[in-house]
């Protein structure tokens, strides 16, 4: 019984902790991955959203990891994230290669860039400003789930329901707790009401005991007075018959 009250706590805990993981880490990635403004760790986070460097690097639905670096340090053959100034996807975070060092219409300097996968040179320049990070690394398909995490379903299933599940299992425990006070609050009424009888039951013995003394005190005369009396009027008329009378005198 000790075996199982332990297993079951124990399951609970866990059940809590997971969900109590899952509703931080839903809530930390889907205000950090993807965003340009904010990086954890000192890595910026972006989901790639098609297959344009899938020939030599990474896939869609890939999660890439880049690291904020100064523009002037980059060479021909890093892969950097920016933020598209194309017509086709403008103010889109692009991951790509640079093809050579540049400098743009107004003389500033900036990247050709291109996709491995069709190696066509993008549409503009990429200038210094618009630079996120060089890329470091990338977790396969780990991106299709944090786009998961972004739609209603996912809301549902990775917040939504930890914290409904967290709300039901801290119910259940507290439902649990009122029910074993009032389990043990009604035990100490039993064992006191139990005590009250026991005294009460003791007290009626212990009257009856004495109302029975009583009585046979009351109906059975002392057996000593008794014997007095009698040997007294015995010796009394002992006395008389004895005694010589004056016509005898």
């Amino acid at each position: 019984m000790k075996i199982l009250k332990i297993l079951r706590a124990a399951a609970v805990w866990l059940i809590v902790a997971l969900a109590s993981c899952m509703m931080i880490f839903t809530v930390v990635s889907v205000a950090t991955f993807d965003r340009a403004d904010r990086n954890l760790f000192g890595y910026k986070a972006f989901i790639v959203l098609s297959d344009s460097m899938s020939k030599t690097d990474f896939d869609a639905g890939d999660l890439v990891l880049v690291k904020a670096v100064d523009p002037a340090t980059l060479r021909e053959g890093d892969i950097i994230a920016y933020t598209s100034q194309n017509s086709a996807n403008y103010g889109e975070t692009v991951t790509h290669k640079i093809r050579k060092l540049t400098t743009d219409a107004n003389g500033d300097p900036g990247f050709v860039t291109y996709g491995t996968t069709t190696d066509t040179d993008d549409e503009t320049i990429v200038t210094y400003p618009y630079v996120l990070g060089k890329y470091e690394k990338h977790i396969p398909k780990v991106g299709m789930f944090f786009q998961f995490l972004k739609t209603t379903p996912g809301y549902i299933v990775c917040i939504l329901t930890p914290f409904l599940l967290l709300i039901l299992t801290e119910g259940i425990r507290c439902i649990r707790l009122f029910r074993n006070y009032k389990a043990e609050q009604q035990a100490e009424l039993k064992a006191e009401r139990d005590k009250i009888d026991a005294e009460r039951a003791e007290t009626q013995r212990m009257m009856q005991d004495l109302l029975k003394m009583r009585a046979q005190m009351t109906q059975e005369p002392p057996a000593d007075v008794t014997s007095s009396s009698d040997e007294g009027r015995s010796s009394g008329f002992g006395d008389i018959s004895s005694a010589p009378s004056d016509e005898e005198a």
